[in-house]
């Protein structure tokens, strides 16, 4: 994502900020508006739900509450919306690209559609509901150009409204600082992660123990972890578990309990190259 800075409007239709939202960069031409599936109706009577558009469908599984996503476009988004009201049982809210100045084309939101898909399955935060998306539309290079545009907008909108669909949990490979890796080697585990804005993220091939202490059992913490290993994140080998991708967790001792199943402090037990903890590296000097 772009790191210049923005200047980004949230419209509130009703006032509601549970409600529908509209969100835009004030000197681009292209909205995303989001709208939870109990006011379908109210979208349906907008102007924009009769323009080509793409859209994402957010929900979770109710397997292993993984966040999930169907991309799609239209031409009109108030039928598609109908039938997949009908159909689809796990999304809550949708999020649609449009342009303020409808010039979105058929064109435009196939090749957006395509690229939205290959992005989100490379990032892997969202488990997609697509299937097969198909091999890339024939685009000519003024009109992808112009959706790569788009594309980049609409990235920057999605995680501003609290979906970061194509933003990786860590940075790209070879822009992370070594000195910022902490380790985690508490009851056998060998596990590497980063502490980032959004939390903290153990990385792919981290090793951790695959059986839970006692005094775990049955609480809160044993229940997401359970949900982290039922997911395809975690591969089971024999005693031990190993991630198979970077994993995204709320808090560092959430993370560190996902490897050593039991109950720990991750602000002591994930420590830099250095020996120094996570508290000491990031609390105190923030303190400080």
């Amino acid at each position: 994502m772009s790191q210049t800075p923005k200047t980004i409007q949230i419209f509130l239709p009703s006032g509601d900020p549970q409600g529908i939202r509209i969100a835009e960069i004030t000197t681009r031409i292209l909205q995303v508006i989001e709208v939870p599936r109990s006011l379908l109706q109210d979208f349906a009577k907008m102007p924009e739900s009769k323009q080509v558009g793409v859209y994402f469908l957010f929900g979770e599984s109710d397997e292993d509450d993984e966040p999930r996503v169907y991309i799609g476009q239209s031409g009109d988004l108030n039928s598609r919306f109908t039938i997949h009201n009908k159909k689809k049982e796990f999304w809550e809210r949708a999020l649609i690209i449009v342009s303020k100045t409808n010039s979105l084309t058929q064109t435009h939101a196939v090749f957006l559609e395509w690229h939205c898909i290959r992005v989100c399955r490379k990032v892997g935060r969202y488990a997609d509901e697509n299937g097969n998306s198909g091999s890339k539309p024939h685009t000519p290079a003024p009109l992808e150009a112009d959706c790569l545009e788009i594309f980049d907008t609409a990235k920057t909108l999605l995680a501003t409204l609290g979906y970061p669909l194509f933003d990786p949990v860590v940075k790209p490979e070879g822009t992370s600082d070594e000195e910022e890796t902490f380790y985690c080697t508490a009851s056998g585990s060998d596990g590497r992660g980063l502490y980032t804005t959004e939390g903290f993220v153990v990385l792919k091939g981290s090793i951790g123990r695959k059986a839970i202490s006692d005094g775990m059992v049955g609480s809160a913490a044993e229940r997401r972890r359970q949900k982290v290993l039922m997911s395809d994140a975690i591969k089971e080998i024999g005693d031990t578990i190993e991630f198979q991708k970077d994993y995204l967790f709320r808090s560092p001792s959430m993370a560190s309990f996902a490897l050593c199943g039991r109950s720990t402090n991750g602000w002591k037990d994930w420590k830099n190259k250095a020996g120094k903890t996570l508290d000491e590296v990031k609390r105190q000097v923030a303190d400080s």
